[in-house]
């Protein structure tokens, strides 16, 4: 058992949350603890702020409407008896208190290093592979985007390396461009799981190689681009997937961004109405990573062009159940563009 100080897992209840997600994603636990003038008065985690935006919930609303004001926690007198309560509970964190309600510290179960949940059933791991990589020039000129290394491995390694930690062991590989390279890399690897090539013989873009899979591919599987990471506990996003009934989830990030320029707004006969310096805005966004069950492979034209976002639109277009599974903005991390790279490895260098 461990404790801590409690300034990183406290939030005020004015605060909103959009706040509350980004208090949580910079943390190494994903649960706060709502207090008032430091008395306690409930507790949020990461699981309640999705259900709250999987509801159509804001995140400029209160972090009042997510939050659980029944915590689960304990007096000093009795801090003995935190790790069986939090054991009995099926709980990581414990806030002790006094006699006045006030937050003394808060306790946590020793889980350091992130624990996944293995997936309940075999699912297979798409990695599309055959783009040029054209946004990341002079680089792709001489390797191809999958075996770019990020500190010591190629992007593509470290992608399935993250999915053996839910006990993924069939990997699909969709290659195209510079793919003599691709393969020859792999096959000098000593692997512990199942690896298979699936070339294209012309562009067919995000989704069209896909249909190169018609018949070899049964139940759910995971569709990744090969230049992003997912530090997620995509074990949830698997059943939230499955609980849904969804033909396909993506998973979404949140994302920040400021403005770098001022708007202004104009009104009637030249007038400003306002202006809004460098406004930051929060928003979802597609991180390229998908749980998706195979009638999708099996509805598309054989080694036909389309990107997978189409897809997509076509199934809302007919009403077909497509749901979204939303993280945090650090749970994803992107290389598919130059500036993003460098951060990447930064992240995995670290």
């Amino acid at each position: 058992m461990n404790c801590t100080e409690t300034s990183e897992f406290i939030i005020t209840e004015d605060a909103t949350i959009l706040q509350a997600m980004e208090q949580i994603d910079k943390s190494t636990r994903k649960i706060l603890f709502v207090h008032s003038d430091g008395k306690l008065l409930a507790a949020v985690s990461d699981g309640d702020i999705r259900r709250w935006i999987l509801k159509g919930g804001k995140l400029n609303e209160s972090i009042k409407n997510a939050a659980n004001y029944q915590p689960i926690f304990i007096k000093e007198d009795k801090r003995y008896q935190a790790e069986r309560i939090m054991k009995k509970n099926t709980i990581d964190a414990l806030p002790i208190i006094n006699e006045d309600g006030q937050i003394k510290e808060i306790v946590f179960l020793n889980k350091f290093d992130k624990e996944y949940d293995r997936f309940p059933e075999h699912i297979p791991v798409i990695i599309m592979a055959g783009g040029t990589g054209s946004r990341l020039l002079p680089y792709t000129n001489i390797l191809p985007k999958p075996l770019i290394p990020i500190g010591e491995l190629p992007i593509v390694e470290h992608i399935i390396n993250q999915f053996k930690k839910f006990g993924c062991d069939d990997f699909r590989m969709i290659v195209n461009y510079k793919r003599n390279m691709i393969k020859a890399y792999f096959n000098e690897l000593e692997k512990d799981y199942s690896l298979t090539f699936v070339s294209e013989e012309k562009p067919l873009g995000t989704g069209g190689g896909l249909s190169l899979l018609k018949g070899s591919i049964q139940g759910t599987f995971i569709l990744t681009n090969c230049d992003i990471l997912i530090d997620e506990d995509l074990g949830k996003a698997y059943r939230h997937h499955k609980e849904q009934g969804n033909e396909i989830t993506m998973i979404c990030s949140l994302k920040n961004y400021i403005l770098p320029y001022g708007i202004v707004n104009i009104g009637q006969n030249g007038n400003i109405n306002s202006i809004q310096e460098k406004p930051e805005m929060s928003f979802y966004t597609n991180t390229g990573c998908y749980f998706v069950e195979s009638e999708v492979v099996e509805r598309l034209t054989y080694n036909e062009f389309v990107d997978f976002p189409n897809i997509i639109s076509e199934y809302l277009e007919e009403g077909r159940k497509v749901g979204v599974y939303p993280i945090g903005e650090n749970a994803w991390l992107d290389m598919g563009q130059m500036d993003e790279m460098e951060k990447m490895k930064a992240r995995l260098e670290c």
